[in-house]
C-alpha cells in the first residue's frame, strides 16, 4: 500500500474512534476519500483551492475542540499559507496535522510549481512545530496515530517513494539501524533505502530518523564516536545541519551533508531523472561516504 493509500486509511481508522477529527481537503486527494464523505458526513470537507483560508478554518476548528487535518500538495500548504501556519497555528500554540504530498520533487513532470524541497527547513522556524517524515506506509499510521492529538501543530510528508522495508518507529525517537566505528550516516525518511544500498560492507553506524522535529539529540550524541558524519535527507541539503551541530556541540566532527541542492530544477521527467542529475544516488552517496572516510 502506498503512503496516499495509507493515509485515507488512517483517517478513516482514526475517525472511527475519534469524533473529534476534521478533515480539510485542498481539492487534492479527494477521490480517495470518497467512502470518508459517505461514512462520516460532517467531518470531511473539500475546501477547494484556498489553502490559507484553509489553515485559518483548521485553527478556528482547533479553537472549539476539533482535530483538523489538512492535505494538499506540498507547495501549496506550506509555502503559500506559511504566514497563516505561524500565526494562526504556531503563534497560537494550537494543535493540528498538515499532511502533504508531492515533496521533494515527486512530482517531477509537473515542473518547479510543484516542487517543494524547502518544505522540512521552512517549518522548523516555528516554533512547536513537528515534523515527521515517513518512510513507509505503515510508519504514516504509527507515526500519524501517535501524534496527531497531542495538541501540537505537526507535519507529515507523506512520499511517493518508500524504503523497502517498514520499521518499528517511535515518534520523537532515532533508530539504530547498524552500529559501526568509521563513520555515522543519519538518514532521514525514505533516504534510508539508497542509504543502506550505499553502506553495504562498510564499518559504518546508520541512524534513521523520521521525527526531525524535534530531534533526537540523544541517540546521536551516543552513536557519534567517530566524530565522522554524513547527513542524507531528501530535501534541501543541510536542512538538519543545525540540528546535528548542536546536538555534538564542542565536540570535533567533521559533516558531509547530502540533499536536493538549493537551486531550481528547471528539467522535466521522473523523480529519478532529478536524482541522477543531482547526485542523491546510491553511487554518490557512497562516494561522498568513501572520501570522508579516507580524509
Amino acid at each position: 500500500m502506498s503512503m496516499r493509500k495509507q493515509f485515507v486509511t488512517t483517517v478513516e481508522s482514526v475517525l472511527a474512534g475519534d469524533e473529534r477529527l476534521m478533515l480539510l481537503l485542498g481539492d487534492i486527494g479527494v477521490f480517495g476519500f470518497n467512502k470518508t464523505f459517505q461514512t462520516y458526513p460532517g467531518h470531511v470537507y473539500n475546501i477547494g483551492i484556498l489553502e490559507q483560508s484553509t489553515i485559518g478554518l483548521a485553527a478556528g476548528l482547533a479553537m472549539t475542540g476539533f482535530i483538523p487535518v489538512v492535505h494538499t500538495i506540498a507547495p501549496f500548504l506550506v509555502e503559500r499559507a506559511y504566514e497563516q501556519l505561524k500565526l494562526d497555528f504556531g503563534y497560537q500554540q494550537l494543535g493540528g496535522n498538515f499532511v502533504s504530498v508531492g515533496a521533494s520533487y515527486d512530482y517531477a513532470a509537473l515542473g518547479c510549481t510543484h516542487h517543494c524541497p524547502g518544505d522540512v527547513g521552512i517549518l522548523k522556524n516555528i516554533p512547536g512545530m513537528e515534523v515527521i517524515l515517513p518512510g513507509t506506509a505503515q510508519e504514516f499510521d504509527t507515526l500519524f496515530k501517535a501524534a496527531y492529538a497531542d495538541g501540537k501543530p505537526t507535519y507529515f510528508r507523506i512520499s511517493e517513494r518508500e524504503n523497502t522495508e517498514s520499521r518499528a518507529v517511535v515518534f520523537g525517537q532515532a533508530e539504530v539501524v547498524k552500529k559501526g566505528n568509521q563513520a555515522t550516516v543519519i538518514a532521514i525518511g525514505p533516504s534510508l533505502k539508497p542509504v543502506l544500498e550505499a553502506c553495504e560492507g562498510l564499518d559504518v553506524t546508520i541512524l534513521y530518523y523520521t521525527t526531525v522535529a524535534p530531534f533526537d539529540q540523544q541517540t546521536l550524541q551516543e552513536n557519534c564516536s567517530s566524530g565522522k558524519i554524513v547527513l542524507v535527507e531528501p530535501n534541501y541539503v543541510g536542512t538538519l545541519a543545525h540540528e546535528v551541530t548542536q546536538s555534538l556541540a564542542g565536540e570535533k566532527i567533521m559533516l558531509g551533508s547530502i540533499g536536493v541542492p538549493r537551486e531550481f530544477l528547471t528539467n522535466y521527467g521522473k523523480a529519478e531523472d532529478h536524482d541522477k542529475t543531482i547526485g542523491l544516488t546510491v553511487e554518490n552517496i557512497r562516494h561522498r561516504l568513501e572520501k570522508l572516510l579516507a580524509r
